[in-house]
């Protein structure tokens, strides 16, 4: 699909921030939950396989998977909907790197730094297999690791659950680099592929280069089924071949020989890791090669035959010592005969020890008697669950002779240690102390108005508690005070706006603005309704105090009909006057107006125009005219003279 644009609102909830990456079935981008307050990864499915069923089943499916693995090295998937004519997953925005990037930059890793990020990887994939969902894509690309290389597993796109499977026959599915054979032939996945796929990783980051890789999928398949992939100790010689048999063991090509379950895997790594910690502590390389003499191998029969002649004295017969020297020889030749023979019996009465490492106790015995072993054990407190074989002697693969006794150390369980008190300490520092007393800690980000953001608020257990070593601690880590999206007040009273501010919390702050809306309304708040805030933030509301004043236009001269305009246009209300005048070009037109020109006068208020009528005067008769009184009426007539006719 084309690309979301940046603000756009998802299924009126999630506002795109940017696109953070893109696969070949979607784009991931960072947005917004604007409902909760938080970031998201939003997943978008490409439009052109919207209207593929078979597309939309397996992104789906996706979600039902992933959404049911809760578990801190999986990723959290919140919701899924559709969305412009296609279909999303919102799940947790991880904020880190791929550990293909940390490959590309840091590879070779240290050991066991390789090993602990590899034990994450296979937590997950084992949660994910105990119930049902095989990954069928695992590679660094999807897997993200932050800054204490914590692992998140993400991206199940092609997650198989339970029984439901959706492929085409001979299609490849997942990344060729990181396929398991029986994968590459096209048959169905199961655990032990995945854990073919992570085997892979652990050499890449031993090594920083991938066992297998070619010019096509095609040709890196094939190399999968038919090749050994190059020793491990031939690009980096500083790994210990104990770590390298693990790897070997992973990368086995049928998967019967495999590590059969992720817990399996694990304690084989977990039972190399004393060996890279001594190493850690300054053992030399040499010591890795020394080797013993086990029970049963003799010294050379030569060697014995030597020690067993009887002493004999010089004899200056030169003639004599040339008659002996060929008896020597032949009796050397007889007894390397005679050695190669017995050492040739020796060898066939010996048989492979199988590796029980990882195995329940009970059936590691039931296997090892089987062989004709005989089976010692001793029980030794460790983190591996209880009842597990976590050593053997002779190591597997080893060669003994038949009836010989295998000795097995059993896990009986953690022993117990106190849970330290680390409320009100920085995470990294509540971290190291947990981890060093032997707890696997899992961080649960929580909000908090009296803790600051950064330090533990509680772990549970609490501090003190009595727990045994490898049992998980929830801490407790202050995310800082509740986010929650600002109300939006635009279009209300200034009254009723600070009151729905104040009710979330929220301290108004209010400005003035001149403004054609009516005054007391809010006009625009900041930050913007939406955006996260906490109590006790700030927001800014801008009310109108109404229009400001302008100055009044000159309409004296004009007609009524453009006053009026010039008068509305500049924000005015027109009241329109007549007067009567008797010259016809005044008529219609503006003889005065009040306020006058150029006053200042705030918009909306009333200009009174007064527009001349025209009236024409009385006609004239030519009789004199009777003048009038000031009050208009005609004077009554002269008095007569006394004394007149």
């Amino acid at each position: 699909m084309a690309e979301v644009a940046e603000n756009a609102i998802v299924d009126g909830r999630y506002r795109i921030s940017s696109r953070i990456g893109t696969g070949g079935m979607a784009d991931v981008y960072c947005a917004h939950d604007e409902h909760l307050g938080r970031d998201v990864a939003l997943k978008m499915l490409h439009r052109r396989f919207s209207q593929d069923q078979e597309f939309v089943e397996r992104f789906r499916r996706e979600a039902s998977a992933a959404a049911g693995l809760q578990h801190p090295n999986v990723v959290n998937v919140f919701d899924r909907g559709e969305y412009d004519g296609t279909y999303y997953i919102a799940m947790e925005f991880l904020r880190g790197r791929t550990l293909k990037e940390l490959i590309a930059q840091e590879a070779p890793l240290d050991q066991v730094r390789a090993l602990d990020i590899t034990v994450q990887i296979l937590r997950a994939a084992g949660f994910g297999h105990r119930r049902g969902v095989i990954h069928r894509d695992f590679k660094p690309q999807n897997v993200i690791v932050d800054d204490e290389d914590r692992v998140k597993v993400t991206d199940f796109g092609i997650a198989r659950a339970g029984a439901s499977e959706i492929t085409e026959t001979g299609s490849i599915m997942g990344t060729a680099q990181y396929l398991s054979p029986e994968q590459a032939q096209g048959t169905a996945a199961e655990e032990s592929s995945d854990l073919y796929s992570i085997g892979v990783m652990l050499y890449e980051l031993l090594t920083g280069q991938l066992p297998f890789d070619g010019e096509s999928a095609v040709a890196v398949a094939l190399r999968h089924l038919t090749e050994p992939p190059p020793p491990v100790q031939q690009l980096r010689p500083d790994v210990h071949p104990a770590l390298e048999a693990v790897v070997n063991h992973a990368l086995a090509k049928d998967p019967r020989q495999r590590f059969q379950d992720a817990d399996s895997f694990i304690a084989a790594l977990e039972h190399v890791r004393p060996q890279l910690q001594s190493m850690q502590d300054g053992q030399e390389t040499a010591d890795w090669t020394a080797v013993t003499m086990p029970p049963g191998v003799y010294p050379h029969p030569y060697e014995t035959m030597v020690a067993a002649a009887p002493p004999y004295a010089p004899v200056d017969d030169r003639r004599r010592g040339w008659r002996v020297w060929p008896w020597i020889v032949l009796g050397l030749l007889i007894a390397a005969v005679v050695a190669g023979a017995l050492l040739f019996a020796g060898e066939r009465n010996k048989v492979a020890v199988p590796g029980v490492i990882g195995a329940p106790a009970a059936q590691a015995r039931t296997l090892l008697e089987q062989r004709g072993f005989q089976v010692d054990v001793v029980r030794k407190k460790s983190v591996q669950p209880v009842d597990q074989v976590i050593q053997q002697d002779p190591g597997p693969g080893a060669k003994v002779k038949k009836g010989s006794t295998v000795g097995l150390t059993v896990s009986d369980g953690p022993p117990d240690a106190v849970v330290p008190d680390v409320e009100d300490l920085p995470l990294k520092v509540a971290l190291r102390q947990l981890r060093k007393k032997g707890f696997v800690p899992d961080i649960n980000q929580k909000t908090s108005d009296t803790v600051q953001k950064g330090l533990v608020i509680s772990t549970t257990p609490a501090g003190g508690t009595v727990l045994a070593q490898g049992e998980r601690v929830r801490v407790d880590v202050s995310g800082g005070v509740a986010k929650f999206a600002a109300p939006n007040v635009v279009g209300l009273g200034q009254s009723a706006a600070e009151s729905a501010l104040e009710n979330k919390d929220l301290v108004p702050v209010v400005q003035e603005q001149e403004s054609d809306q009516p005054q007391g309304n809010v006009l625009q708040q900041s930050p913007p309704a939406g955006t996260s805030v906490s109590k006790g933030d700030r927001v800014t509301i801008t009310v109108s105090k109404g229009p400001g004043a302008v100055s009044v236009p000159d309409t004296v001269g004009l007609t009524r009909g453009d006053a009026r305009g010039e008068l509305q246009a500049a924000g005015f209300n027109v009241q329109v006057k007549t007067r009567t005048s008797t010259d016809p070009a005044d008529d219609d037109i503006v003889l005065d107006q009040r306020p006058g020109n150029g006053t200042q006068l705030k918009k909306g208020r009333t200009v009174v125009i007064y527009v001349g009528q025209y009236k024409a005067p009385p006609p004239d008769t030519g009789t004199t005219t009777t003048p009038t009184t000031p009050s208009g009426t005609t004077p009554p007539p002269p008095a007569a003279t006394p004394g007149t006719g």
